[in-house]
């Protein structure tokens, strides 16, 4: 028997009816049944049309402020939608509708999709959040980055054990130890024609690295508010680093005091939970900091993830990031560490940087391990075209 074909215009009519949700005027004169009508009612009760007249991000909505029916809300969605638009969803409940009070109940957390702006948005309640939900929260959060671990760690080690490897070249180096491509780049001026080939009378090679300690990174990364999902992926990467045997990482938070979460490296959940998003930023300070700890400029990759919006003495923080390039230190500026596209940044201390040789971009998670390889083999970095 064959298939039921859809009528193209009627189909058409029914996606324009959800999208317009029904207004008198909408035009389709479109009636929806069963599924789409629970799908629209799901739709309205986030998007709806205002009631009367209200300013901001204020809107009138179908879910009210009872957990229970946001729970049966966020179960719909999950029906109707594939998880990353319930995932967008979501966040525009906790933005439009100012659900993230009830995040601080066990029964609405259980509820959620799961994912790296959810972790942000429990971040930010901080201490508010009772004892009763913590457990759950934590939970929550690790199922983000044990997700998040498992799409990214592999990838990160294995670009930067190759970097650090390339970085500890020799100059006589084991007949697999050969980099052949500069080898060769190396000698084409003993090429012999009649013979077609190089002598390689000098040969380039890496290394393998030793156990014992080759780099220093430093993590530093801004937690004010806006840096939520910077934080959860730092945090994140900060622990596969410290994993690599040939890598010494240190992490610091700051916004105008400076944390030093170093030792909770062990387990990004302990790290996220150790900060706290919001408050000012004193760039210049945490710099201090991260300063004062270096003991081998020239095996040091200072990466500095902020948007730039500085609290603190400006030149102070300037001339310390060109006394730190002076000395050796590799210096990367990240205005983000996410996939949330362009972020707003102060681009008069971006544009400073810049000039300063150390040019400020932001950077996707899968970017990250490139860029680090990039700079612990002291190469330009491989900035992304501006958004």
């Amino acid at each position: 028997m064959a298939a039921a074909v859809t009528d193209p215009a009627r189909e058409r009519l029914r996606r324009w009816r959800l999208v317009l949700g029904g207004d008198a005027a909408d035009g389709t004169g479109c009636a929806l049944s069963g599924q789409d009508a629970a799908l629209d009612g799901a739709l309205t009760a986030l998007y709806g049309k205002r009631d009367k007249p209200r300013t901001g991000r204020e809107r009138s909505a179908g879910l009210g402020a009872s957990a229970p029916s946001v729970a049966r809300w966020l179960g719909d969605i999950r029906t109707y939608f594939p998880s990353a638009v319930v995932q967008v969803m979501q966040r525009d409940a906790i933005d439009r509708l100012g659900l993230a009070t009830l995040l601080l109940e066990p029964e609405m957390l259980e509820a959620v999709e799961a994912d790296v702006h959810l972790v942000g948005t429990l971040m930010s309640l901080g201490k508010a959040m009772p004892d009763t939900t913590k457990e759950t929260a934590r939970a929550v959060v690790r199922k983000v980055v044990d997700e998040l671990e498992k799409r990214l760690a592999t990838r990160t080690r294995a670009t930067l054990t190759g970097a650090l490897d390339r970085s500890a070249r020799v100059s006589r180096p084991r007949h697999h130890d050969i980099d052949w491509n500069r080898t060769i780049a190396a000698n084409l001026k003993h090429y012999l024609p009649e013979h077609r080939t190089v002598v390689p009378e000098r040969l380039i090679g890496h290394g393998r690295a030793a156990p014992s300690v080759k780099k220093e990174v430093v993590l530093c990364v801004d937690q004010s508010g806006s840096m939520a999902a910077s934080v959860v992926y730092a945090s994140v990467f900060g622990a596969v680093l410290a994993s690599m045997r040939s890598v010494d990482t240190r992490l610091v938070v700051f916004d105008t005091a400076v944390a030093d979460l170093t030792d909770r490296l062990d387990d990004p959940v302990d790290v996220i939970f150790g900060t706290r998003l919001g408050g000012g930023t004193d760039i210049n300070r945490a710099l201090a900091y991260c300063q004062a700890q270096i003991t081998r400029p020239a095996e040091t990759v200072v990466v500095l993830i902020s948007d730039l919006y500085e609290g603190g003495i400006r030149d102070e923080m300037l001339k310390r990031v060109a006394a730190m390039k002076a000395s050796g230190v590799q210096f990367v500026t990240l205005l983000a560490l996410s996939d949330e596209g362009a972020p707003a940044y102060d681009r008069e201390h971006a544009a400073a940087l810049a000039a300063l040789g150390a040019p400020a971009f932001a950077c996707t998670p899968d970017l990250f391990p490139e860029v680090m390889a990039a700079a612990i083999e002291k190469r330009p970095l491989p900035i992304p075209d501006p958004l």
